[in-house]
């Protein structure tokens, strides 16, 4: 794990986009400009990404992705794990239904977005919070 430098940039794009994430290149390079955006780096090739935003004293995993041909091994586990070395408050991420099982693996306290139900309730259970302290 490093952080992101600036002919890392394509690859970080490429990642997110591939994961379906919402990527603009213009973001990512300010965030690896800023040293938010960390990777893991297999033989020189980037094989995952986690893009950061800190604020006061937490961070926020914005996003994070892995190469398909390498999940399931422990990378965004490491990555998550980094992030949170990095910094001395809680470590937050908002997701989708689909990758809750990743952050309740790693002790995330999770709760539901009310989605605009108006009766507190997330309507579909589809985004979530998570905190790690």
């Amino acid at each position: 794990m490093r952080l992101a430098r600036s002919d890392d940039r394509a690859a970080c794009v490429e990642l997110l986009d591939a994961a379906m994430l919402e990527v603009e290149s213009d973001r990512v390079r300010r965030r690896i400009e800023d040293g938010d955006v960390l990777v893991a780096d297999a033989n020189g090739r980037v094989v995952g990404v986690c893009v950061l935003v800190r604020r006061d004293d937490a961070t926020a995993i914005t996003q994070i992705a892995v190469h398909r041909s390498r999940r399931a091994r422990g990378i965004g586990r490491r990555l998550v794990e980094t992030a949170a070395s990095r910094t001395d408050g809680p470590v937050t991420a908002t997701f989708r239904r689909q990758v809750r099982p990743f952050y309740e693996a790693l002790e995330f306290e999770i709760t539901a977005i009310d989605e605009g139900t108006g009766d507190g309730e997330n309507a579909d259970g589809g985004r979530f919070r998570g905190v790690l302290r």
